[in-house]
């Protein structure tokens, strides 16, 4: 479904699972090639040593990538189905404030998922986002791998 980037980012605000974890969307930016979130420290996420429980941290990172090439690959006229396909996170060092995420999807990244849509009709690829604590010191680095199919492909193409 087509969602206007405010749209989304107040669906997304108000999804149980991020709620309740404090993890807030900030914003999609226009044309869905970037989003900022924020994941707040608060005594609803905090693990027995007072920095952010590590299950929290992964579960922002989850959607992400996911949502954003959904809404880019549908405003391209592609009918997809997408989603993260494997994931793993490297805790870097404790989440003490609350942290920040910035995802960006470039031209280029653009124009090689609609290539290998068009040619081969499913698109694999992991990327990679940092979350950053207020001072900007990386706290962990999540390997993402997500999955697009194109559901219009046939070999015949």
């Amino acid at each position: 479904m087509k969602l206007s980037e405010n749209a989304l980012t107040w669906v997304m605000r108000l999804y149980p699972p991020f709620l309740f974890q404090r993890i807030w969307i900030r914003k999609f930016h226009k044309g869905y090639q970037a989003v900022d979130v924020r994941v707040r420290r608060s005594f609803l996420n905090r693990n027995s040593n007072g920095s952010i429980f590590g299950g929290t941290i992964f579960s922002a990172t989850d959607p992400l990538y996911a949502l954003l090439f959904g809404q880019l690959m549908r405003r391209r006229g592609f009918r997809t189905i997408v989603w993260l396909k494997s994931a793993q996170i490297r805790y870097l060092k404790p989440a003490m404030t609350s942290l920040t995420i910035t995802v960006r999807i470039s031209d280029e990244q653009v124009r090689e998922v609609e290539q290998t849509l068009i040619n081969n009709g499913k698109f694999v690829k992991v990327f990679s986002v940092e979350l950053l604590d207020r001072t900007g010191e990386v706290c962990a680095v999540a390997d993402n791998e997500v999955y697009i199919r194109n559901l219009d492909w046939s070999a015949e193409n």
